[in-house]
């Protein structure tokens, strides 16, 4: 699988949303829960701008699933 490095953060983005959908969060939930802005998450999700480690380990553990797994993208 070919993923375009412009493609990353949107690829990551969609999979924390799918990852906060999924358990019923809303965004500032979420955001709260990682202890970041609340207007941090919705760029993170929109794929606007790519998120440090630190800050995907953050919402990870809030969501509590591995950290690798945001990062993995299906065609």
């Amino acid at each position: 699988m070919t993923i375009k490095i412009n493609e990353i953060d949107k690829k990551v983005g969609m999979n924390i949303r799918l990852e906060r959908v999924k358990r019923g969060l809303s965004q500032e939930a979420l955001a709260d829960m990682a202890e970041i802005a609340r207007s941090t998450m919705g760029i993170l999700e929109r794929g606007e701008q790519s998120p440090s480690v630190q800050t995907v380990f953050k919402v990870a553990n809030a969501l509590n699933v591995d950290m690798y797994k945001l990062f993995l993208f299906e065609d």
